[in-house]
């Protein structure tokens, strides 16, 4: 992830099962099965990866469901419900079913890991962070009420829950033909961070070092994906932490041309083509934004050309296409 590559490569955080169903039956693939479809989509594309998830037992009963009004939709979208928690209590904490010692979260890796192409590795990602974990179960308004009312009751929370990151990550690091562990933990709103960054440096980046130091202890690189305005922490995710790569980035809050610029020379910087331009422009749009946004973030290296988010269902199928055929077109990467 250091230097200049011979070409561009691709990262992708999550692409969801309908996008790859839909541009797999737009270029022909092996639909056999879902495992050979995504595999069949990431080799076909030119990802040098694929991303797997982590078996995750952390079960919530605070959940929103609604019509999915997507390009290519889904029976149903299904969302935290921010008004209440699945654990507001203390009597709700004793009574959850929290996971046990010992159970294994690599599943679903250890099935993917025999059947990646030569060439490919596995990109490890769990079902949400420290953070993002804590206020789920809690739902975001007991959660904020509790840092005031009982931190006892958060910092138990965090515990377990960081507890369980850090377990599942190490698992996974020892898998064979990992070669890289992503944590998705959202941090941010557009104007900040969603808590204080005293907090964050209190409750969450304490088990962020502790789950990549659990990949650097077998070598793996570790990415962070957060979405939000973090820049009054990025200090804090790079030399606190120690993240090597940092993705989630939206026109909105910083360009991701301004982000390499600050901090390229520092960690590995990762996709940052807006959602917002391949969920609701034109093709010819979207290449020439994309070209723009190679031309702010080739040079030195220590970048890959990808989504600033990832590619949800109600993203335009051509646009995607479009975004890595134009990174496809430069060739070698350029000095």
């Amino acid at each position: 992830m250091e230097g200049e590559p011979d070409r561009v490569p691709f990262y992708e955080h999550l692409v969801d099962f309908e996008m790859v169903k839909a541009v797999m039956e737009k270029l022909g693939g092996d639909g056999s099965t879902s495992r050979d479809m995504l595999l069949d989509f990431f080799w076909k594309l030119g990802y040098d990866y694929v991303p797997v998830g982590i078996d995750w037992p952390l079960q919530r009963t605070n959940v929103v469901r609604g019509e999915d009004t997507a390009w290519i939709p889904r029976d149903e979208r299904v969302w935290v419900d921010q008004k209440s928690g699945t654990i507001e209590t203390w009597e709700d904490f004793e009574s959850y079913e929290w996971p046990e010692p010992g159970i294994d979260y690599t599943g679903t890796i250890r099935e993917m890991a025999p059947h990646i192409p030569e060439g490919m590795k596995i990109i490890v990602h769990a079902s949400g962070g420290v953070l993002e974990n804590t206020m789920w179960l809690m739902g975001a308004r007991p959660f904020i009420r509790a840092l005031y009312s009982d931190r006892k009751l958060v910092r138990s929370i965090f515990d377990r829950v960081g507890s369980a990151i850090l377990e599942a990550f190490s698992q996974a690091a020892d898998v064979d033909g990992v070669g890289a562990m992503c944590l998705g933990d959202d941090m941010g709103l557009r104007t900040g961070t969603m808590i204080s960054p005293g907090e964050l440096r209190h409750f969450v980046f304490p088990w962020h070092r502790k789950i990549c130091d659990a990949s650097h202890r077998r070598d793996l690189p570790f990415i962070l994906h957060a979405c939000g305005n973090l820049k009054d922490v990025m200090d804090d995710l790079i030399n606190y932490v120690g993240i090597d790569a940092k993705h989630s980035f939206e026109d909105a809050i910083m360009p991701v041309t301004r982000m390499k610029s600050i901090w390229g020379d520092k960690v590995t910087i990762l996709g940052g083509v807006d959602v917002d331009v391949i969920s609701r422009r034109e093709v010819p749009f979207v290449r020439e934004y994309v070209r723009g946004v190679m031309e702010g973030c080739l040079p030195g290296g220590n970048w890959a050309l990808g989504s600033g988010n990832s590619i949800p269902n109600y993203v335009k199928v051509d646009n995607y296409l479009a975004m890595l055929d134009e990174g496809r077109r430069i060739g070698s990467y350029p000095s």
